[in-house]
């Protein structure tokens, strides 16, 4: 396993809610990214770890090998890969990403 393998799997376990975006909370740099963090955010959950993708393109490429998904944002809930935005929204309108993040 590579250093930055190694890095996402030690991030995504020790924090509770990770997102792999483009871009900060704060200042998304995608429409993806902004909604994915909207969605989290109107889920309740303040608490949450981001990781800007665009800062290093090692971890850009690692975390799309990692999940073996290719697009980002990517988020991760107790150590395990939930999805995507699309993924995320549709869990939001069911409610069940509330539910998931609360847990």
């Amino acid at each position: 396993m590579s250093d930055v393998q190694t890095w996402i799997k030690e991030t995504v376990t020790q924090n509770p809610v990770v997102l792999f975006m483009k871009g900060t909370a704060q200042f998304p740099q995608c429409g993806f990214s902004g909604r994915a963090i909207q969605l989290i955010k109107a889920s309740g959950v303040d608490n949450i770890v981001t990781v800007n993708v665009l800062d290093d393109a090692a971890v850009r490429q690692g975390i799309k090998e990692f999940s073996n998904w290719p697009t980002i944002p990517q988020l991760y809930v107790n150590g395990e890969f939930v999805g995507g935005s699309d993924i995320m929204n549709e869990m939001y309108e069911s409610g069940e990403l509330q539910t998931l993040l609360k847990a």
